[in-house]
């Protein structure tokens, strides 16, 4: 099995006291909230902790864009994997992900070309569509999100394949088009997908075979997105394998349980209750409503599975210590030999060859973050290494 540590980057000084009397950080957040001393010095400790993620032996290493807020500072991943692509030797450097309908594709096809050809073949380009807040800060509207998203998929994708091409689109029309340099990989870098869980998008990638990592705030929704990719895959002849399937976790080591929590939970209640929704709404119900997702975008979860569908911005922003308390029971938190456990039998269950983990949310202290990185390394990481996942348990089904 492999595994990667997913990196938010979050602005590394905790922001709360800005809170405004409904509990919210105010939007937009003025600038002058944001030291650049403090971005700096961010930018620098998470460079360094890419180091010794590299040189501890994981196999890779995932970025992502967005925009407006502390929840991140990458708001180009592209830039942070140039600068890791100089600084690592080995890892994988996954771009989960650059937001396709905000941006001029042919420039990514060039950039993740260029990227490519820097690591020397290291690059895994992630596509995804965005959330509501970036829309809203690139003027982009959000019913034109999946035409956007699958135009400039096949621009980018056909510039990094094609000797020369030309393109009449929608939004985006080119003319006799070779693109200076080619990536070191060819036909180009894999492309995965993550997936919140729309219909649409999963089948989407399962019609181009195209890898996923179910993001589902529960495991019982996972399981759904999942089994509609691989009946989705058997529909165009393919068969589910554990190389199609990446999965998210957030993960502490510690002596034990307690101790996780009471290390851990003041990061996490930070990430929810004041980060994670910044600006944004989460509500599959509003973004339906703003064109954002369709009436079938969740026509196949399961019945118990759609309070969690639904996403309820309350459920992040309200939590209190006792939610914590709860959840971190069926979380790998806690004792080596209990976080190997979990994260396995996630794995087995989900048919998953590759696990994405979260050391770092919510401003959590440097030299806390380098210690989790060091200690996961040394305790966890040879056993998830050592662990195969030989099949998937809804390839059958399909």
């Amino acid at each position: 099995m492999k595994v990667f540590v997913f990196d938010l980057l979050p602005y590394s000084t905790n922001l709360s006291h800005l809170k405004q009397a409904d509990g919210e950080l105010p939007y937009p957040l003025s600038a002058r909230h944001c030291d650049p001393k403090v971005v700096a010095q961010t930018y620098a400790e998470h460079l360094e902790a890419f180091e010794e993620i590299d040189r501890l032996g994981y196999d890779g290493i995932a970025f992502n864009e967005h925009h407006t807020s502390p929840y991140g500072l990458m708001n180009s991943p592209n830039l942070i994997a140039a600068a890791a692509a100089q600084r690592t030797k080995n890892v994988k450097l996954l771009i989960y992900a650059n937001l396709l309908p905000l941006h001029h594709p042919l420039r990514l096809a060039e950039e993740l070309a260029m990227l490519d050809c820097m690591s020397n073949g290291r690059i895994i380009s992630g596509f995804a569509r965005g959330i509501p807040r970036e829309y809203q800060v690139h003027n982009i509207p959000l019913s034109e999100s999946r035409e956007r998203f699958e135009e400039a998929y096949d621009i980018v994708t056909r510039a990094w394949r094609e000797d020369a091409f030309s393109y009449q689109g929608k939004f985006h029309s080119y003319e006799n088009i070779s693109i200076w340099p080619r990536p070191y990989q060819q036909p180009g870098p894999p492309v995965w997908i993550p997936v919140t869980g729309s219909r649409e998008s999963i089948e989407w990638a399962a019609a181009r075979n195209i890898p996923i990592t179910p993001g589902a705030a529960t495991e019982g929704l996972r399981h759904d997105a999942i089994s509609l990719y691989a009946k989705s895959l058997a529909q165009h002849g393919r068969t589910l394998t554990p190389d199609h399937i990446s999965i998210p976790a957030n993960v502490f080591v510690a002596d034990s349980k307690a101790q996780a929590i009471s290390q851990n939970a003041p990061y996490w209640l930070y990430f929810n209750q004041t980060l994670f929704s910044h600006g944004n709404f989460t509500e599959n119900s509003k973004q339906l409503g703003s064109g954002y997702v369709s009436e079938r975008a969740n026509d196949y979860v399961r019945a118990e599975n759609m309070k969690a569908a639904e996403r309820s911005r309350a459920d992040y922003r309200g939590m209190t210590m006792a939610d914590v308390e709860r959840q971190a029971q069926a979380m790998p938190w806690g004792a080596p030999d209990e976080v190997i456990a979990k994260l396995t039998a996630s794995a087995d269950r989900a048919g998953a060859g590759t696990i994405i983990v979260s050391m770092n949310r919510g401003a959590m202290p440097h030299a806390l973050f380098m210690e989790q990185i060091r200690r996961f390394a040394r305790d966890v990481l040879p056993a998830l290494q050592a662990h195969e996942v030989k099949a998937s348990p809804f390839a059958q089904a399909a």
